[in-house]
């Protein structure tokens, strides 16, 4: 039967909605329906999955009868994170598989992330997929596709903890957030050697703790307590399905996405000398600098987790990473954003080293920045206040990159403004060498927008 969704939940990189108002069961059946007209022909199988949320299993069960009906064989991993869907994509003999999470979201949303043969699943293949299902018409009768229920929970834990190198036992907290995570880090924790304390390792789709999104700064301040609390090394954070990464050192500072990279870059150069390291355009210019001082290529990016997964492939580069925290390794291992194994990664680093994390920390170049900035702009508006703004910007021969939105280069430093892919907001972002170039940078943004009738908030 012909489906049609709501407009808002076909994104850019997934779909995702608020359940019973934009996302409903019926609608999981269409995706299973639609996504399996988009497969080849022959002896199909897709793996499904689903997080801890309230909502999960009952869109889960609905996306199977969607898939199955088609003629489909199903592969369901039950419940975990998101790459724990992704590892059983890429080592089953399936065609494709979905997620059905909410990701980092509040408890109400929910949604679908998607993968198929091999490659990430977005942009113009979702919007096919609303086409598809918005056209389905009858057509005879197709034998139902098979059920199998297969635990891999057991085998992606393993694959995790086999690349763990580290000499030096560490003391480390962990910060599940209630999320899909949590049965994952448990199983993992009592694999690696030193001390782990574990937070919220209840899988809980109503996130009594906090909110499951690390790039928050309140949402760390339980693990910034616990790492003071127990004497830790280091502190690390998911999201709510686990494909986002958080960290804090011992003195309970927060390790940003591109900070963060700057470690793993180091370790990878060293087994890739001159590859190519991938970093979206939020990133800080210390990290693209550190990259080519250590020997690699760095490559600025678009924003968008589906957009790196298939630039690495492209490329062949072994490292990417977002600000947002999700990092993606292909060095030793599949090229997806997988937080746990961005943690075994990390552990292993600091264990072969005899500098902690904070004294890393106090090694890095120092740089005054803003946080991400995101401020409300319609959607009909947000793209043509950006394309206005490069227009400018260009007719005044501004050093600027227009791969994702507009970053601009001064002497002080460089500003960032972007429209969002998933919210009806911009993005901006500032970075000087000191507080009175962030000063300068800032008023350069805020004339900018001015001059489409877009103020900067303060």
């Amino acid at each position: 039967m012909p489906h049609a969704f709501d407009s808002t939940i076909l994104r850019e990189y997934d779909i995702r909605g608020i359940v019973g108002k934009t996302l409903f069961a019926a609608d999981a059946r269409a995706i299973g329906a639609a996504f399996a007209a988009m497969l080849p022909a022959g002896h199909r199988k897709v793996a499904t999955g689903y997080d801890g949320r309230l909502t999960s299993p009952e869109l889960e069960a609905a996306l199977v009868e969607g898939l199955t009906g088609a003629g489909v064989g199903v592969v369901r991993v039950g419940r975990g994170p998101t790459p724990m869907l992704y590892y059983a994509a890429a080592t089953l003999d399936v065609d494709g598989g979905i997620m059905v999470t909410g990701s980092h979201n509040p408890p109400d949303y929910n949604g679908f992330k998607l993968v198929a043969g091999g490659r990430p699943f977005y942009g113009t293949a979702i919007r096919q997929l609303g086409e598809r299902a918005l056209a389905a018409v009858e057509t005879a009768s197709t034998p139902p596709g098979t059920i199998e229920n297969r635990h891999v929970m057991d085998d992606y834990v393993r694959r995790l903890a086999r690349d763990y190198d580290g000499v030096r036992p560490l003391h480390v907290a962990w910060d599940v957030g209630n999320g899909a995570t949590g049965e994952v880090v448990q199983q993992l924790t009592r694999m690696l050697p030193g001390c782990h304390v574990l937070l919220n390792e209840t899988i809980d789709g109503r996130f009594p703790a906090h909110h499951p999104d690390p790039t928050v700064p309140e949402n760390l301040v339980q693990l910034q307590q616990a790492v003071a609390r127990e004497g830790c090394d280091l502190g690390i954070a998911f999201d709510g399905d686990g494909d986002r990464i958080g960290v804090v050192d011992a003195q309970g500072r927060i390790f940003w996405g591109d900070q963060l990279m700057m470690v793993l870059a180091q370790d990878v150069l060293a087994q890739h000398p001159g590859a190519p390291i991938l970093a979206d355009i939020k990133a800080s210019q210390v990290l693209f600098d550190e990259i080519a001082r250590m020997g690699g290529q760095p490559v600025m990016m678009a924003t968008g987790h589906s957009l790196m997964k298939e630039r690495i492939a492209e490329i062949g580069a072994p490292l990417a990473g977002e600000m947002s925290g999700h990092i993606f390794f292909a060095d030793r291992y599949y090229g997806f954003d997988d937080a746990v194994y961005v943690a075994v990664r990390l552990l292993g680093i600091l264990g072969r080293s005899d500098r902690s994390l904070a004294a890393i920390r106090d090694g890095l170049p120092t740089v005054v920045n803003t946080p991400e900035l995101r401020f409300p702009c319609d959607d009909t508006r947000k793209f043509a206040v950006v394309a206005e703004v490069r227009a400018r910007l260009r007719q005044a021969g501004a050093e600027m990159t227009d791969i994702d939105g507009v970053r601009v280069r001064t002497a002080d430093g460089w500003w960032l403004l972007r429209a969002s892919n998933t919210q009806d907001v911009l993005v901006a972002r500032a970075e000087a060498m000191d507080e009175a170039g962030l000063g300068r940078l800032k008023q350069q943004l805020a004339e900018a927008l001015a001059a489409s009738g877009v103020a900067l908030p303060s």
